[in-house]
């Protein structure tokens, strides 16, 4: 049976890297052009860069609830053979769907705290063009909290899955008893 404790665990971990990718998705980085009136310059003005701290927690705990998962399953390669059931088959599918849809919410999370602590460092000096003031796309955060929910809701598939195809463990030569080749008496 999946330990129940375990699966609260990551649901608490996975519901804080959500709320963490949707509140950085909210706080991004903004971005006006100001004039100085003195020196006659453009340069760029950013509001708090809250995002990024946002995203790398998110990042962190997404990390720490799939290592959790992970090592409680023993990666799916460590450990007894599964038998060979349907269990065992949703398993590896759910295996491999969360590792895809767990690097697909890293790599968002990470572009996003990157993109978002970036900020345009020059300015114009008697120039008809402001600065481009970089921000982070619209989204990206988003993105990252989407797949946060779909491998939170993988995760916990796959672990099921895996404690069922565990439980009836594959038992060479009928299992229970010997390993040996039975004998029979000598007469």
């Amino acid at each position: 049976m999946a330990s129940k404790l375990l699966l609260i665990a990551v649901f608490v971990l996975d519901l804080i890297a959500f709320g963490l990718a949707v509140a950085a998705e909210q706080r991004r980085s903004t971005a006006k052009n100001v004039q100085d009136n003195e020196i006659q310059y453009n340069y760029c003005v950013y509001n708090s860069d809250i995002a990024t701290g946002y995203g790398v927690g998110a990042f962190l705990f997404l990390m720490a609830s799939q290592a959790l998962i992970m090592v409680a399953s023993r990666c799916f390669c460590c450990g007894k053979a599964l038998n060979p059931s349907g269990s065992r088959a949703w398993a590896v599918i759910l295996f491999i769907v969360c590792w895809l849809f767990f690097l697909i919410a890293e790599i968002c999370l990470l572009a996003g705290s990157v993109r978002n602590a970036y900020h345009t460092k020059y300015r114009t000096i008697f120039s008809e063009q402001p600065p481009s003031c970089e921000t982070l796309r619209k989204g990206v955060f988003g993105a990252g909290a989407a797949f946060i929910f779909l491998t939170a809701i993988v995760n916990k598939f796959y672990y099921i899955c895996y404690s069922n195809a565990r439980e009836n463990s594959f038992r060479p030569y009928g299992g229970g008893g010997e390993a040996g080749v039975g004998m029979g008496a000598y007469k």
